[in-house]
């Protein structure tokens, strides 16, 4: 910790350095954020979908707390031709694409990161970050997918063009034809989402009061309603909302289905956010299988 600085510079009038101890004796913000893989759900989206096979746990919750990015960059003075600002993290290696050795970075635009939301976090549930959370300081971008919340973070450059670092322009980006760029669309914010817990897709269980459980969320502020089937669709039950509603946070529900006769169920959910958005029945294909929100369905056999 003696030697790592978080660097600023670019378009900037006063680049600098900022030390943790220096970090942790400005103002914090602390904010309850869901952070998601833009994968997650990739296995259920088509067996063709390119990258790492996620279920349904490519999402977690915690409460970051941090410094406001808009803050550090007030110190360092924005320049007039500013345009976006660049994260760097310490994690590099080589890719099988191209030649080198690269870092991983991406950029947020200049509004994003002036949100006084958009923060340097410091600490994860009230503790210094662990190591595998970016340790000693990662970016936290609520409402985004999670890689844009840069770990491990060492560098902040502002530009006054796009960066066009390949986890910016070849991966993290909606596309469906690969010989096709023109159509390309970046990952950016949370599409609305949500997952049955239990019961688990494929389980028996007997006949009798179940409760099902889950967790629904969204990048476009809170969950406001959460809707459950049993019977594929055909009908539909109000969730009961477990935690109140936050900007950035996921709604854990429940719903006590009474499972009398025997047979197989198909139990699904979808949710509703603040801005009017849902699940599409099956979510837009795409090449990378990223931003899979279609309706979560499990198969639960009743004994």
């Amino acid at each position: 910790m003696s030697t790592w600085r978080l660097g600023v510079q670019g378009s900037v009038r006063n680049p600098r350095s900022f030390t943790y101890r220096e970090l942790l004796s400005m103002p914090q913000v602390t904010l309850p954020v869901t952070l998601e893989c833009s994968g997650n759900k990739r296995a259920l989206f088509h067996p063709k979908a390119r990258g790492e096979q996620w279920q349904t746990g490519g999402v977690s919750h915690a409460v970051w707390t941090g410094v406001a990015l808009r803050d550090i960059l007030s110190m360092c003075g924005l320049l007039d031709r500013a345009r976006e600002v660049v994260f760097e993290g310490l994690d590099r290696g080589e890719r099988t694409d191209r030649p080198g050795i690269f870092a991983y970075a991406r950029s947020l635009p200049l509004e994003k990161a002036l949100h006084p939301h958009t923060i340097i976090a410091l600490h994860k549930n009230g503790k210094p970050l662990p190591y595998k959370h970016g340790f000693p300081a990662r970016l936290i971008v609520p409402g985004w997918y999670g890689m844009a919340s840069v770990k491990w973070l060492h560098r902040i450059v502002v530009t006054d063009h796009a960066f066009q670092g390949p986890f910016q322009t070849v991966d993290y980006v909606y596309y469906k034809d690969e010989a096709d760029p023109s159509h390309r669309r970046p990952v950016t914010v949370m599409k609305v989402n949500s997952v049955i817990a239990r019961p688990s897709d494929q389980e028996i269980v007997r006949r009798g009061v179940h409760t099902v459980t889950g967790a629904a969320w969204s990048g476009e502020g809170p969950v406001v309603q959460a809707h459950v089937s049993v019977d594929a669709g055909r009908t539909w039950q109000e969730a009961e909302w477990l935690d109140p509603p936050f900007p950035y946070a996921w709604r854990r529900w429940r719903l006590r289905w009474n499972a009398a006769r025997p047979g197989a169920y198909d139990i699904m959910v979808k949710a509703l956010d603040a801005s009017g958005r849902t699940h599409p029945k099956e979510a837009e294909w795409n090449l990378k299988g990223y931003g899979n929100n279609g309706i979560h369905h499990i198969r639960v056999y009743v004994d």
